[in-house]
């Protein structure tokens, strides 16, 4: 008769284990680095006035105004972008990687590069914005400015998110589908989708939070007019400007901010798989 091996003779070795430790002093420079300017923000807050600093009108306007187009921009994210996800993962090797460099170029382009190409695109001087405002369709410096900038900026989160999630899970189930009689549209809603669920949901998360940070884009793009364009980061960066809100509520913004990048980190962590560990 034989007997199972004990549990922890099957766990691997602690993967610090086979880190030396003179690598654990750059690593904690790195890491206060990274702490210790969020630490001055929380501190430099004024907790007596939180609530009467982020309720005050300008500050509402922002938050709302960012709140609201990042959730339409990442509705239409996860519309168009999920399709081109799809695309991506089942496109041949070399068409695959083209398209992949394109929607990747968004996140290594300066944010500013991203809004003057978006105003070179629609503004009145270019043949889409000409016929645009034509119509009366002017997008230039408006609301559904802010929006187009976040689409622009935070699509690839969701994509690449997307296709990864795709790429790893294959084509075997589909395949599988198939032969068992299964139409396209069925594979699609009953086999992709589900395969790629904590892709789709991390994306999305991921996209939203991008959107609702985004600065470069919109102020070049958009603008920044109170209750029309500016956003948070536009009424943090105005604030500290001299203009606009106050100090308090611009520091009180900066903490909604973290506190929602914060939240979105823990949802990610939360929906991939192992995150629990």
């Amino acid at each position: 008769m034989t007997f199972p091996a004990p549990a922890h003779a099957a766990r691997p070795a602690p993967a610090r284990a086979f880190v030396p430790r003179f690598v654990y002093v750059p690593a904690a420079v790195a890491l206060v680095f990274l702490v210790l300017p969020l630490v001055a923000l929380v501190a430099r807050a004024n907790w007596a006035t939180f609530v009467p600093d982020v309720t005050t009108p300008a500050a509402v306007d922002a938050l709302a105004l960012s709140l609201g187009t990042a959730v339409v921009a990442t509705g239409i994210c996860v519309i168009v972008g999920v399709p081109l996800a799809l695309g991506i993962a089942r496109a041949p090797r070399a068409l695959a990687a083209v398209l992949r460099v394109v929607v990747t170029v968004p996140l290594v382009l300066p944010p500013m590069v991203g809004g003057v190409a978006l105003l070179f695109l629609f503004g009145a001087s270019s043949p889409v914005g000409a016929w645009l405002d034509a119509r009366g369709l002017g997008l230039p410096f408006t609301t559904v400015a802010v929006v187009l900038a976040q689409i622009f900026v935070a699509l690839p989160f969701l994509v690449l998110s997307v296709e990864g999630a795709l790429r790893t899970a294959g084509t075997d189930f589909e395949r599988t589908a198939a032969a068992l009689g299964a139409g396209r549209f069925t594979t699609l809603r009953r086999v992709t989708l589900p395969l790629a669920a904590d892709g789709i949901v991390a994306g999305t998360i991921l996209c939203f939070a991008r959107a609702i940070g985004e600065f470069g884009a919109t102020a070049l793009f958009a603008g920044n007019a109170p209750g029309v364009t500016q956003t948070m980061p536009l009424a943090i960066y105005t604030a500290f400007n001299g203009s606009g809100v106050g100090q308090g509520p611009a520091v009180a913004l900066a903490l909604v901010l973290l506190a929602t990048v914060l939240v979105v980190l823990l949802l990610v962590r939360a929906w991939r798989p192992g995150g629990a560990r």
